[in-house]
C-alpha cells in the first residue's frame, strides 16, 4: 500500500477560501442558505465552509449533519453498517441547500443524501460542494457544482481525508493505492 499526499495546509485553507468565493459569486448572500454536511467526514468540511463564509460575509449560516446510510442502495449488501447521527434542527423548505461532502466518487452517497433530505422539507435549490472529486469513478450521473480539487483515480485507489477535528495532527488528504 502506498500513500501520496494530495493536499494539506496551507493549500487546503486556500482551497476552502476559493470555494467560498465561488459560493458568494453565485448569490449566496441574497437567498436564505443552509449548509448540510454528509456524515462522517463531510461535516468537518461543512463547518469549515460555514466558518469561512461567515468571516467573508459577516453573517452566520445554519449547519446540519446528514447521515444517508439507510438511504443508500447498497446498505443491505454490506457486512457491517456504521450509521452516524443526523442533526438538522431547522427546516430546509424553500431554502438554498449547500450539500457538502469531502469526497465525491460513485455518486451513490449523494443520491442517498438527496432522498434523506426529503424528511426536512423541499428546498428551493440544492448545490453540491466537494473537496475532492474522484473523476472517472461515477456510477450515477452526479456532478458537483463546486470542486476543491479533481483527482484522476483508479478503482483500486482510495482518497482518505484526515481532519484535525478527528484527532489528526494536521489536515491532510491522501491518495492510497492498495
Amino acid at each position: 500500500m502506498t500513500r501520496k499526499l494530495i493536499l494539506s495546509s496551507p493549500l487546503l485553507e486556500i482551497t476552502i477560501s476559493r470555494l467560498c468565493q465561488e459560493l458568494i459569486e453565485n448569490q449566496i448572500k441574497d437567498v436564505e442558505t443552509v449548509i448540510l454536511g454528509l456524515q462522517p467526514r463531510g461535516i468537518y468540511f461543512a463547518e469549515r465552509i460555514a466558518k469561512e463564509l461567515g468571516k467573508q460575509l459577516n453573517q452566520t449560516f445554519q449547519v446540519g449533519k446528514l447521515d444517508a446510510t439507510f438511504f443508500r442502495d447498497d446498505y443491505r449488501r454490506r457486512d457491517t453498517i456504521a450509521p452516524n447521527s443526523t442533526d438538522i434542527s431547522f427546516l430546509i423548505e424553500n431554502k438554498r441547500v449547500i450539500l457538502v461532502d469531502d469526497v465525491l466518487a460513485t455518486g451513490r452517497m449523494v443520491r442517498a443524501a438527496l432522498d434523506a433530505m426529503n424528511s426536512f422539507g423541499r428546498p428551493t435549490k440544492v448545490e453540491l460542494c466537494v473537496l475532492i472529486d474522484r473523476i472517472y469513478n461515477r456510477d450515477l450521473p452526479i456532478n458537483a457544482d463546486y470542486v476543491g480539487k479533481a483527482v484522476n483515480t483508479l478503482p483500486t485507489e482510495k482518497v482518505l481525508v484526515e481532519w484535525q477535528e478527528q484527532g489528526h495532527e494536521a489536515d491532510k488528504i491522501w491518495l492510497i493505492t492498495q
